[in-house]
């Protein structure tokens, strides 16, 4: 009798999932197949998925030693072996999807996605971020094509100028915070022109919908050279506050005070615009919490000015002037600059310089009088007290109808804009396969990048249908300090189910008889809450606790 034991853990839960989502025969259905493979692409990108998810920090050339603990033929299929996933295979994997279109291959999966998780697709949150890359990037006659990424400096928005980059764009849907698309850019493209390119996209798109769809993006997006396609979809952003108009309108219901409240932490004023040739709403917002931040920068920047204009009036006094009008120039032209203080109790001091050195005798001749500025400054309250009003306020736009959003919806549509921003930090994490970001074709990178997004579309399906399931049941799970949530992250599901062993038994190797070991009450009830394929491949079926009925 032969016994073999192999880890499963949570990779059960992202195996499961991929299952549900149908990823692997879509991929298989447009990429192309090799007669000789022992996987189809669709099988390495599913294994790709699965080693992003694995969070175990390595990159893809070592996907063979990620997977050697692994129930390979549980999690995939008979005759799958880890050795399959060799950085040759996988790296061909990478170019099939690049020569298909990654952008093009993503929205197909996704749709795909969405269609089988019922996902609401009416808000679509855009943002871009950029990925920091090590190493030289020369381009081949392969990558001379216009198509692919260059890899090069720009704008780090990971705060690492010094090393090249590429700029990734991702629209995520608002209910569950599910990636609808994703396009990879040059590292220095610049956000505004991002922006033009996608609202111009969307234009098409949003008429073929038969349900209205939404396009909510940060301050960027509202350009006056994407006006042309904001006029053609309906949009919800953050007015800059370089525009002369947003600071007139807050200064204005600052001073009427027509405030109209929404919880003790906002209240808003809407006002009717019309502005790029777009009629549309500004919604100007107060925010209690962010006048408080506000008021503790200004202190900030009140205490700098301060020391740095008092250093001025300093070698200003030590200066002698011909007359007392360069002196009043001299004062003023400092004054002008003062954006939190104002000059006080001035005085012009007479300095009558004699002829000759040492003391000047009774009887000695003036030679020329000079003048002294000796000045006082003192706080500009009513500046100050205008700039914290000024900077708690902010405005919201859109060419929406009241009928279909209020202003209240409107400001809870805009902050659930957070969504891309966690996807962002997903991406992210030093745990994912981010750091495997060392291949050296541009266009692999590409590739690799919508794979990394793959990865962050099945992790937030999963965490978005546990949740809504738990919401369903009135369930609740342990946090990491032991205290029951309705929410957890699926990283912290993963981590719950560190210890999940598989053992094969049989004879001459030949595994028939499968158990599980580790298997326990709360991971039986988080796998039925996540339902689908996972409950088959943790062999379990729809079970009871407490007073919450699980379903699948």
């Amino acid at each position: 009798m032969n016994l073999k034991i192999k880890r499963l853990d949570h990779h059960g839960i992202v195996a499961g999932v991929i299952e549900d989502l149908q990823i692997v025969p879509l991929l298989d259905q447009y990429l192309p197949q090799d007669e000789k493979q022992e996987i189809t692409p669709g099988e390495a990108v599913k294994g790709m998925i699965m080693n992003g998810l694995g969070f175990a920090n390595r990159p893809l050339s070592l996907s063979p030693q990620f997977f050697t603990n692994l129930p390979l033929e549980h999690l995939f299929r008979e005759g799958v072996k880890a050795e399959h996933f060799n950085r040759h295979k996988l790296g061909r994997t990478l170019d099939q999807c690049f020569d298909f279109g990654c952008e093009s291959l993503f929205s197909l999966v996704s749709q795909q996605a969405c269609e089988l998780e019922s996902v609401d697709k009416k808000f679509n949150s855009l943002d871009t971020t950029s990925h920091s890359l090590t190493g030289e990037y020369a381009f081949d006659d392969e990558d001379s094509d216009d198509n692919v990424i260059k890899i090069t400096h720009g704008y780090s928005k990971a705060h690492r100028p010094d090393l090249k980059q590429v700029v990734q764009e991702i629209i995520v849907s608002q209910d569950g915070g599910v990636p609808l698309a994703c396009k990879n850019w040059d590292g220095n493209s610049a956000d505004t022109a991002i922006f033009k390119a996608r609202s111009k996209a969307l234009v098409s798109e949003f008429k073929k919908s038969a349900a209205p769809k939404y396009l909510v993006a940060d301050c960027k997006l509202y350009h006056k050279a994407n006006a042309e396609f904001l006029s053609l979809v309906k949009f919800l952003t953050l007015i800059p506050s370089t525009i002369a108009l947003e600071k007139e309108l807050i200064a204005e219901s600052i001073a009427d005070e027509q405030w109209v409240k929404i919880n003790a932490n906002y209240q808003y004023v809407v006002k009717k615009v019309e502005h790029m040739e777009i009629k549309q709403r500004w919604i100007v917002i107060y925010s209690s919490a962010a006048n408080h931040r506000a008021a503790k920068t200004i202190t900030r920047q009140v205490e700098r000015a301060k020391v740095k204009v008092e250093k001025e009036l300093f070698h200003l006094q030590a200066q002698r002037f011909a007359c007392k009008t360069d002196a009043q120039r001299a004062a003023d032209k400092i004054g002008k600059k003062l954006k939190y203080h104002q000059i006080s109790d001035t005085q012009y001091i007479e300095h009558k310089v004699y002829e000759g050195k040492g003391r000047p005798k009774k009887d000695a001749e003036v030679k020329r009088i000079e003048w002294q500025v000796n000045a006082e400054i003192e706080e500009n309250t009513i500046a100050i007290k205008q700039a914290v009003e000024q900077k708690s306020c902010f405005i919201l736009a859109t060419n929406i109808d009241e009928e279909e959003l209020s202003p209240e919806e409107i400001l809870k549509h805009y902050k659930a804009q957070s969504e891309v921003e966690r996807g962002f930090r997903f991406l992210k994490d030093p745990l994912f396969f981010v750091s495997s970001l060392f291949i050296k074709k541009p266009s692999r990178i590409d590739a690799l990048l919508m794979v990394m997004t793959l990865s962050l579309l099945v992790y937030s399906i999963a965490q978005r249908r546990m949740r809504a399931n738990m919401k369903k049941v009135e369930a609740t799970i342990p946090n990491q300090i032991n205290q029951e949530t309705a929410a957890p992250t699926l990283r912290w599901v993963f981590q719950c189910f560190d210890g999940i062993n598989l053992l094969q038994q049989g004879d001459d190797y030949i595994y028939d008889q499968t158990y599980l070991d580790g298997l326990t009450e709360l991971r039986q009830k988080i796998v039925n809450l996540i339902g689908g394929h996972a409950m088959h491949l943790y062999k379990i079926k729809k079970v009871t606790w407490g007073s919450d009925q699980c379903v699948e």
